[in-house]
C-alpha cells in the first residue's frame, strides 16, 4: 500500500502565539489521488500546485506490487527501484530518502519524518540518488539498495522509501513539507516468535443511585506486540461476579490494528448493565493474527483483574431497614420487659396479700385454741370459766 502524502510544518521564530493553532491544523493536512498509472499521486490543494506520483518498479513479483516486501537473511542485500512520475507542467525537483515505520494513533502504518534519525529499515535502505529532477509528463527510475546488517534482529521490520519537495514551501509563516512514498515490509531470517501480551489491566466500577439498578464497568489495558513479527488481534472483553454470576460482555470491541514488534496499543472498553456483585472480575481474551505465512502461529492470550463492585445505595437502604427493624425489636423487647415486670409486681403483691391473710387466719385460730384450753382448765379446777 502506498504511503499517503504527509505534511510537516515548523513555525518560524517570529510566528505569533495565535499561529500555533494554525500550525497544528497544517500538520494534519494532505491527500492522495489516483493517477492514470498504478501509482500514488500527490496534489496540493493549497499553495502552488505540485503534482507527482510514485510506484514500484516491475519485478519478478509483478508490475503492480502494492508494497516492497522482502525476505532477507542477515548480511544479505536486495536491489530494487522506485518509479517517480511528474504530472505537472514544470520540472519537479524531489529529495529521495528512507525512514523507519511506525503505527500511528489511528492504527495506520506511517513513516518517520526525515529529521528523525533512522535506526532500522530507514538506515538499511540507500537510494542511488538522494535528489532527482523529473521533467513534465515524464517518469524516472530511482534504484535503491536494501542491505541488512549481519546482526539484524530476526523477524519483521517496516519502513518506507519516500519522495519530498526539495524546497519546503512557506505558507502564512509556516514551513510545509509534502512527501509521498511506498512502504517496505521486511522479514529478516532467523527464529520467528510471534507473541502478544496484555499489560496494566484494570477494571473500575461505577454504580447507580437506583438501589436495584445496574452500573457500568470500564476496563483499560495495553496490548503489546512482545514477539518479533507484525501482529493484529481480535479481542473479547467480559466482566462477571463471583463464580461467574451476573456476566456482561462488551459489544463490538474493536480489533487491535497491526503492530510492529515492540509496539503497544492502549485500550479502554466501557460495559453497561453490570450488576454490583461485590467483587467484579474483568477478563480480556486476545486472538492474535500474524501474516498468513508465519510459523508458528501466535497463541491466544488471556488476562483478568478484579475490583470491588459494592451496591452502596442498596447497602445504605439495607442498613436503614435493619436499623428500623432493630429499633422495633428493641421497643418490643422493652414493652415485654415492662409487662413482665408489672406482672411480677402484681403476682408479688397478690402473694404478699395471700400471706397476710393466711397469717391473720392462723393468728385467730391460735387465739381460739388458747381460749378453749383455758376454759377446759378452769372447769377441771371447779372454777367457773367464761369465754371471752
Amino acid at each position: 500500500m502506498h504511503l499517503p502524502l504527509r505534511r510537516r510544518a515548523t513555525a518560524s521564530a517570529l510566528l505569533p502565539a495565535l499561529g500555533i493553532a494554525a500550525l497544528a491544523a497544517v500538520l494534519a493536512l494532505g491527500s492522495v489521488f489516483a493517477g492514470p498509472t498504478p501509482s500514488a499521486r500527490a496534489e496540493t490543494t493549497d499553495g502552488p500546485e505540485v503534482t507527482w506520483g510514485v510506484r514500484t518498479a516491475p519485478a519478478a513479483e509483478g508490475e503492480e506490487r502494492e508494497n516492497y516486501e522482502y525476505r532477507v537473511e542477515p548480511g544479505e542485500s536486495v536491489r530494487d527501484a522506485l518509479i517517480v512520475s511528474n504530472y505537472d507542467a514544470v520540472p519537479l525537483v524531489l529529495d529521495v530518502y528512507a525512514a523507519d515505520g511506525f503505527t500511528t494513533s489511528s492504527g495506520q502504518l506511517d513513516a518517520a519524518m526525515r529529521d528523525v534519525p533512522p535506526r532500522l529499515v530507514g538506515a538499511w535502505v540507500r537510494p542511488d540518488a538522494d535528489r532527482v529532477t523529473v521533467q513534465p509528463g515524464e517518469s524516472i527510475e530511482v534504484p535503491f539498495t536494501l542491505e541488512v546488517p549481519a546482526n539484524a534482529t530476526p523477524g519483521d521490520h517496516a519502513g518506507a522509501i519516500l519522495t519530498t519537495l526539495k524546497t519546503p514551501q512557506v505558507e502564512d509563516g509556516v514551513t510545509v513539507d509534502r512527501r509521498l512514498g511506498i512502504r517496505i515490509l521486511l522479514r529478516v531470517g532467523g527464529e520467528i516468535a510471534p507473541a502478544a501480551s496484555i499489560d496494566d489491566l484494570r477494571v473500575d466500577y461505577e454504580g447507580t443511585l437506583n438501589p436495584f439498578g445496574t452500573g457500568a464497568a470500564t476496563v483499560s489495558y495495553t496490548v503489546t506486540n512482545s514477539g518479533n513479527t507484525r501482529l493484529s488481534a481480535a479481542q473479547a472483553v467480559a466482566v462477571a461476579g463471583p463464580l461467574g454470576l451476573f456476566p456482561a460482555d462488551a459489544a463490538g470491541t474493536e480489533d487491535v490494528p497491526e503492530l510492529l514488534p515492540g509496539e503497544s496499543w492502549p485500550m479502554t472498553v466501557h460495559i453497561e448493565g453490570v450488576a454490583p456483585s461485590v467483587v467484579l472480575t474483568a477478563r480480556v481474551t486476545l486472538s492474535p493474527e500474524a501474516p498468513s505465512d508465519t510459523t508458528p502461529a501466535p497463541a491466544a492470550v488471556e488476562a483478568s483483574s478484579s475490583t470491588l463492585a459494592l451496591p452502596w445505595t442498596l447497602a445504605v437502604l439495607i442498613l436503614i431497614v435493619g436499623a428500623l427493624i432493630a429499633l422495633a425489636v428493641r421497643r418490643r423487647r422493652a414493652a415485654v420487659v415492662r409487662r413482665t415486670a408489672a406482672e411480677d409486681l402484681r403476682v408479688q403483691s397478690a402473694v404478699a396479700q395471700a400471706l397476710r391473710e393466711r397469717d391473720g387466719r392462723e393468728a385467730d385460730a391460735s387465739v381460739a385454741v388458747d381460749e378453749d384450753a383455758r376454759v377446759e382448765s378452769a372447769a377441771a379446777a371447779g372454777e367457773p370459766a367464761q369465754k371471752t
